[in-house]
């Protein structure tokens, strides 16, 4: 039997989908978990299911937010790994601004808050890890849902900037990028949906992503492939399509 000291990790955004399915694997994995999330009613029926450590919020209120990861950190003995996996997005063809704040409300500003505060507590530790799950939509402008798109973008630059604030300062932290294209998740709003990964699929190339420690990984691997395009296509022939 192992020896190692049992490792802790919080998935803020463990409701459903992605998020929850990664609470699963961890616990298979022998971590204690801690997930976060809105509905209280689907936290505890992770509870009762895999023993999980429950905290309710929503990361728009970011002042609770903190206050909560703080006390749930106290409750787990401690924390190796955090992941984010809340998140927001809507397809918005009238450009409604209602839709628009929320996804910034959620992945800008509340995510800002949360890296933020698992950067400033993972360096006093002197280690740790750090996981957000944001989108291969992050890569380019998308006219079906603007801020959706430009918020993904945020969290690509903003991760990179703190792995690269953690590679000056030497501060042991550990950045993992999760790039996903389709997933079957209430997420995935897209009428043109193709190579649809299954959340359980996604979990697992998740989880293998934070076991080789990739600071950026697809998922499913083949939208590498779209990445790669994406990236060369010029904005005079993308802005038509």
């Amino acid at each position: 039997m192992s020896n190692l000291p049992q490792k802790r990790a919080i998935i803020v955004g463990a409701t459903s989908g992605i998020g929850k399915e990664l609470a699963i694997v961890l616990t298979q994995n022998n971590f204690l978990v801690g997930i976060t999330g809105r509905r209280k009613a689907l936290l505890d029926e992770l509870q009762q299911l895999y023993n999980c450590e429950v905290s309710c919020f929503d990361i728009k209120d970011t002042a609770t937010a903190i206050m909560q990861l703080t006390i749930l950190t106290q409750q787990l003995g401690g924390l190796d790994l955090l992941i984010i996996s809340s998140g927001y997005g809507d397809n918005n063809p009238d450009l409604d601004n209602s839709i628009e704040q929320s996804t910034i409300d959620t992945n800008v500003t509340g995510f800002t808050a949360v890296v933020g505060w698992a950067y400033t507590y993972f360096k006093q530790q002197g280690r740790g890890h750090i996981v957000n799950i944001s989108s291969i939509g992050g890569l380019r402008g998308g006219a079906a849902a603007p801020s959706y798109g430009a918020s993904k973008a945020y969290q690509i630059n903003y991760l990179e900037g703190l792995q690269q604030k953690s590679n000056r300062q030497k501060a042991n932290i550990r950045f993992t990028d999760v790039r996903p294209g389709f997933v079957d998740t209430a997420m995935a709003k897209s009428d043109k949906k193709f190579w649809v990964s299954s959340p359980q699929k996604a979990a697992a190339d998740i989880w293998n992503a934070i076991t080789k420690q990739r600071q950026v990984v697809y998922v499913t691997k083949r939208w590498e492939f779209i990445a790669l395009l994406l990236k060369l296509l010029p904005r005079k022939w993308y802005v038509k399509l």
